[in-house]
């Protein structure tokens, strides 16, 4: 039993250390993704997707200050 409850212990250190693994640095925004894919598109000309629309300025809410 505890050979099983050790490997058990182990698969789930490894499955939690491999999902901690992504892309280092800042997230991109869906405007950034957009244009960026627009952009990797031009270069290897092929088909253009469709232009992103620029995001709307964010307007303060009452409750903003609570979070």
């Amino acid at each position: 039993m505890t050979v099983r409850r050790t490997l058990t212990f182990l698969l789930l250190g490894l499955s939690v250390g491999l999902a901690a693994c992504g892309r280092k640095g800042p997230l991109d925004t869906p405007y950034q993704a957009a244009v960026e894919a627009r952009e990797e598109a031009e270069r290897n000309d092929e088909p253009l997707p469709p232009a992103p629309e620029p995001p709307v300025r964010d307007r303060p809410f009452i409750l903003d200050r609570l979070i």
